[in-house]
């Protein structure tokens, strides 16, 4: 029996006029930021907006918005550099009206200075908002939607993926503190996390959240790798055995180095990603021999151990041996490389370890001759 599911949200609607406040803000943070790139009026090429320009509409917009500023608390602070961008821009007309001289030139440059300044606060007290509103919205979604699975209603998944999506856009613009303030204190890491293990949801729905995660990862790793050393995404995206889950810990894997590769040795996690090597699909074979590659480039002397007690070996030579040669050739060869040239070992162990590989080829390979080769490719090296 499935369980019930909640009324879906819509995907931006905090607000019965929350599109027009929208529209307008969008509206004056470009002006702001036209304004900011060019606040002399003397300085205009082909691919940059007029001060003038931007000044025009800033004003015309400031007078458009006076009653929404006045309405909400959080735009306050706004409302307060539009009314001295404003004084400003009157001081800075003055000032050009008059004489040319020293004093108006100096009065001219810091006024410049000036209007750049608080065209790019306006700027960013706008996207703050934007940012509050819509990781506001974003949250009461992930938390209010139904569950969406195979069975669901493809548009309502359609919506909540593109909303997952918009965040991951978001927060892949760079760094903003601000935003980082709010994704905290909603726990949207948390949220997304539960999506992820939550087999009920659709892969798609899954795979977009783990797309999401690893984007807050890059976003600021000193924050958010804890939270995931600390979870069970690792375990979900095993238990997803997709190629994007595959490459998703791929990038993890990239972006976190050893301790994730520890939390993977700890988890039992290693015969599990040797087994994907095994299987039907070849796309699924391939980010497999990439996802360990990777673990012999970061992971320690336990990670190497527990993939060579899963046939590692065994496997690769296997693959090289049946498969396409532009996907799986010399793969023996690019993990003994890894070993050598990683992070994780230290040297005495790289050459214990690459006289272990060469000691499982040969009880792996079929024929002395392909033994040979494979040795000769491990000795002499090959790209990775």
């Amino acid at each position: 029996m499935k369980p019930a599911t909640q009324p879906f949200i819509s995907k931006f609607n905090p607000k019965t006029d929350s599109q027009q406040v929208l529209h307008i803000l969008k509206a004056l943070k470009q002006a702001s930021h036209n304004l900011h790139q060019n606040p002399n009026p003397s300085q205009t090429d082909n691919n940059t907006v007029s001060s003038e320009s931007a000044i025009k509409a800033l004003l015309e917009l400031e007078h458009e918005s006076e009653s929404i500023l006045c309405n909400d608390p959080h735009l306050v602070t706004l409302s307060t550099h539009l009314t001295a961008l404003k004084t400003l821009i009157e001081h800075s007309c003055n000032a050009q009206q008059r004489k040319h001289g020293i004093r108006s030139f100096i009065t001219r440059r810091v006024n410049s200075h000036e209007v750049s300044r608080l065209a790019g606060a306006i700027e960013s007290e706008i996207q703050a908002w934007i940012d509050r509103e819509f990781i506001k919205t974003f949250t009461q979604t992930l938390v209010h939607t139904g569950t969406v699975t195979v069975e669901s209603d493809t548009k309502q998944e359609l919506v909540l993926i593109d909303l997952i999506e918009e965040f991951e856009e978001r927060i892949g613009r760079g760094f903003d503190r601000k935003l980082q303030d709010l994704i905290l204190r909603s726990k949207v890491f948390t949220k997304l996390e539960s999506i992820l293990c939550e087999r009920s949801f659709s892969n798609a729905v899954r795979e977009a959240s783990a797309f999401a995660i690893a984007e807050l990862i890059r976003f600021n790793k000193d924050v958010f790798v804890g939270q995931v050393l600390i979870s069970k995404t690792v375990c979900a995206l095993i238990s997803l055995a997709s190629v994007r889950s595959i490459q998703i810990l791929c990038t993890l894997i990239r972006s976190i180095k050893s301790p994730i590769v520890d939390e993977i040795v700890s988890g039992d996690i290693i015969p599990k990603l040797v087994g994907f090597l095994t299987s039907d699909e070849v796309s699924i074979r391939a980010v497999a021999v990439n996802c360990v590659l990777e673990i012999g480039y970061f992971g320690r002397k336990e990670a190497i151990d527990a993939m060579l007690e899963a046939d590692l070996v065994k496997r690769l030579v296997e693959l090289q041996r049946c498969e396409n040669g532009d996907v799986f050739g010399s793969c023996v060869a690019r993990f003994a490389v890894q070993l050598e040239v990683g992070e994780g070992l230290r040297q005495r162990e790289k050459r214990e370890l690459k006289q272990e590989v060469l000691k499982r080829v040969r009880e792996a390979s079929v024929c002395e001759a392909e033994a040979a080769t494979i040795i000769a490719e491990v000795l002499w090296g090959a790209s990775p």
